[in-house]
């Protein structure tokens, strides 16, 4: 499983990347595409999932009769996205010497200095010109190597560097991708950029035919595990794909199982950003989804709200890890610890879904999966932060939990998680589904 878990993360270095790679483990096992602009046909017992905007991915296993609507569905929830630098439109900026550096903005939260002196790749996705004006062709992309750095100012330029350092995304994020001579300078510039003509040359196609691109530079390290009993996860984008893979491995050992309810798995995009999008959980598409399900099954309006009534879902984003160097930083008496379980997220100002009933639910889903489970709770002084659980809420009805596995470090270049809690949250899934 945690081989898989690493391979899976090596191969999703951007959003869109994290769905081809769940799509092609759910095709594997049988699950047949939806498309939202096709009719449906579904039977009981189906395996079936949906893409939305190549970002977003929506899985689901009806249950043995047409009336497994009324009896609820049972939803897990993760995201696809991660902090990162995203490249802008016209990118390239020139410098002494040839040097040719890009502007990025910042997509998320991310701890920017973690990204300094780390060699970089690009991955994204650009759309092509094709008949259809209004169907571009898409072509997802991953260069799979080391194209770029951010190389940090050396200390001697900044003897206090070490006791506090204020960045500028616009001005000290910018990473350079090589030195070039006057005459291919020139060539760049008459033509499509190096961004453009990098990725056209790897992809093998007229960089004229590439009318825009949505391109992240992620870090070029490879998952591994780490400590001396190789306990910890060391990986990008630990949060949250971590947790849509514990999804995504619990529905490919559950999917044969005969069940009342419906399941699904809802991975979406943009949480890092507000999940404001049309692919982002405060978007109509799960519930668009399900009313659609229910219809195909013969279902009347009262049926949809009586499956939403009886349903549950668990909003799995990962949670902060106790910290040895910080312990101030921690509330007293509710903080977890890697290897300690899967962790239940709790917040008096309602920045997290779960109540009593939810957590009760879920301690008990461990109880049975045979696991521990840990509370998070804030320290009183530190803001925190929200996720899915009370975002989606707003479009659908669901009781619930927000859960997740404790993890060092997010949102910087590299995370660390534990490999004890990966298996444990996989369980209580596996358990939730059964």
């Amino acid at each position: 499983m945690i081989k898989r878990l690493l391979n899976w993360l090596d191969e999703s270095t951007c959003n869109f990347l994290a769905v081809k790679t769940i799509v092609k483990e759910l095709q594997a096992k049988g699950f047949k595409e939806l498309k939202q602009n096709e009719d449906w046909i579904i039977e009981p017992g189906g395996k079936y999932y949906m893409i939305k905007n190549s970002s977003a991915v929506f899985a689901f296993i009806l249950g043995k009769d047409a009336a497994c609507f009324r009896n609820g569905i049972k939803v897990i929830a993760a995201h696809s996205d991660s902090p990162c630098l995203k490249v802008k439109p016209n990118p390239e900026i020139y410098g002494d010497g040839g040097v040719v550096a890009l502007n990025v903005e910042k997509y998320g939260g991310g701890i920017l200095y973690t990204w300094f002196d780390r060699p970089l790749s690009m991955s994204g996705r650009v759309m092509m010109r094709d008949k259809d004006i209004m169907n571009p062709r898409e072509v997802i992309f991953d260069l799979r190597r080391a194209v770029a750095v951010i190389p940090h100012l050396a200390i001697h330029f900044n003897r206090a560097v070490n006791e506090g350092n204020h960045l500028s995304v616009q001005k000290d994020m910018k990473p350079v991708v090589g030195y070039f001579s006057e005459e291919e300078i020139r060539s760049m510039k008459n033509g499509r950029g190096i961004v453009l003509e990098s990725i056209a040359e790897h992809l093998k196609v007229d960089s004229r035919d590439i009318l825009d691109y949505e391109i992240n530079l992620y870090p070029c390290f490879t998952p591994q595990l780490c400590g001396l009993n190789e306990e910890y996860i060391e990986s990008p984008r630990i949060d949250d794909l971590s947790m849509a893979f514990a999804g995504l491995e619990a529905m490919l050992e559950t999917e044969s199982l005969s069940n009342e309810n419906i399941r699904v798995l809802a991975i979406f995009d943009n949480e890092e950003t507000g999940s404001g999008t049309r692919q982002g959980a405060a978007s109509p598409v799960l519930r668009d989804m399900l009313e659609r399900i229910n219809i195909c099954l013969g279902g009347k309006q009262e049926d949809f709200y009586i499956g939403i009534a009886n349903s549950f879902m668990i909003s799995a984003d990962d949670a902060h890890a106790w910290h040895p160097n910080y312990n101030e930083k921690y509330d007293p008496t509710n903080h977890p610890v890697i290897g300690g379980g899967p962790v239940i997220k709790v917040n008096s100002n309602c920045k997290y879904m779960t109540d009593s009933r939810g957590a009760a639910i879920f301690k008990e889903l461990c109880r049975k999966a045979g696991v521990n489970y840990q509370m998070f709770v804030n320290h009183a002084d530190v803001a925190g932060g929200s996720t899915l659980g009370n975002i989606l809420t707003s479009q659908l009805d669901f009781a619930g939990v927000d859960v997740g596995s404790a993890i060092w470090a997010m949102h910087s270049a590299v995370e660390t998680a534990g490999v004890s809690d990966h298996e444990d949250m996989v369980k209580v899934f596996k358990t939730f589904w059964s």
